[in-house]
């Protein structure tokens, strides 16, 4: 489940880096850097989702 998690934020995070504005987003091995303004509403629906089997 925690390999899941990890994922579904990853994917969540640079997703919104591709957005306009958005945060930019590097893993560094076991370290996720982020610089700039996150949509949490979003990000915690990824994570949900991902609780859930959804997409």
């Amino acid at each position: 489940m925690e390999e899941k998690l990890r994922t579904a934020i990853i994917e969540e995070l640079q997703r919104q880096s591709e957005e306009d504005g958005g945060p930019e987003v590097r893993v560094e091995e076991d370290r996720l850097v982020v610089n700039g303004s996150v949509d949490l509403d979003s990000l915690v629906m990824a994570v949900v989702g991902s609780v859930a089997g959804g997409p």
